[in-house]
């Protein structure tokens, strides 16, 4: 059995199977339902075990991922590539409970969102997550301050005025708190979106695209504010991305093949 070190705790390989990964601590009952197979279940890590999706087309049934096996640990930052139509952005939406598998189980945060209906889902999304995409997704009548300051009112917190406004400041855009999604550049909206999705002080952030609507001049500067702010906040950040110099950033790259885990 293979030991290795992770943060001082003596972390185990002990899956029976060559091609996983899954780790346990040894004495830890928090298990997975493969017999075979046992996880180190930290809170704020993401577990998926034998994910599917499959949906029905005229042509038939179609396989949009096929046995996904994976574990992302709480803090680190992952990068999903892949040819167009590999399945990317639906992994990315089952994880964070946007979509629900056709079979298989995802744990987030100690928690099965398998298990929870639709209101359970939103209700995890709303307290752990935030998203960044690529067409910015800010509602068109609002300002940029209440775009920013909307997740927070949602929550009933008192503090969300004081709060995007200092976040807005931290992206760069404290002269453009009262001026809406028209009155802005492409640049100017995700780092809009950039301090959204940070404001709630997420444990986790889903970024899909976020540079594919921006020159690669004004990508770069949004790029390096996500990442900054990641740190920052000690986010856990999934990615998906075209790009390989930006997947290069992350600490670790997941590639899809045909709805298969090629790399992990």
């Amino acid at each position: 059995m293979q030991t290795q070190s992770l943060d001082n705790i003596d972390i185990r390989r002990s899956c029976s199977r060559q091609d996983c990964g899954i780790l346990t601590i040894p004495g830890d009952r928090r298990t997975c339902s493969r017999q075979d197979c046992g996880i180190l279940t930290i809170p704020g890590d993401i577990v998926a075990e034998n994910l599917c999706k499959s949906v029905i087309t005229s042509d038939g049934l179609l396989h949009i991922l096929s046995s996904i096996d994976l574990i992302i640990k709480s803090g680190e930052s992952i990068a999903i590539v892949g040819e167009s139509g590999s399945g990317k952005s639906t992994l990315i939406s089952l994880l964070a409970g946007l979509d629900t598998p056709t079979s298989g189980s995802i744990s987030l945060n100690g928690k099965s969102l398998t298990a929870m209906d639709e209101d359970g889902r939103a209700t995890m999304r709303n307290q752990l997550i935030g998203f960044v995409f690529q067409s910015f997704q800010l509602l068109q009548g609002l300002t940029a301050l209440e775009n920013v300051m909307l997740p927070l009112e949602l929550r009933g917190d008192k503090k969300a005025k004081a709060s995007a406004i200092a976040l807005l400041g931290r992206v760069g855009l404290s002269h453009r708190l009262s001026h809406t999604p028209q009155k802005l550049s492409g640049g100017e909206q995700q780092r809009v979106a950039l301090a959204r999705a940070f404001v709630t002080k997420p444990a986790i952030l889903f970024a899909d695209e976020p540079t594919g609507n921006l020159d690669s001049k004004t990508g770069a500067t949004v790029i390096d504010l996500l990442f900054e702010l990641n740190q920052e906040n000690n986010t856990t950040l999934i990615l998906v991305t075209h790009d390989q110099a930006l997947a290069a950033r992350c600490q670790r790259i997941i590639k899809l093949d045909s709805g298969r885990l090629a790399a992990n």
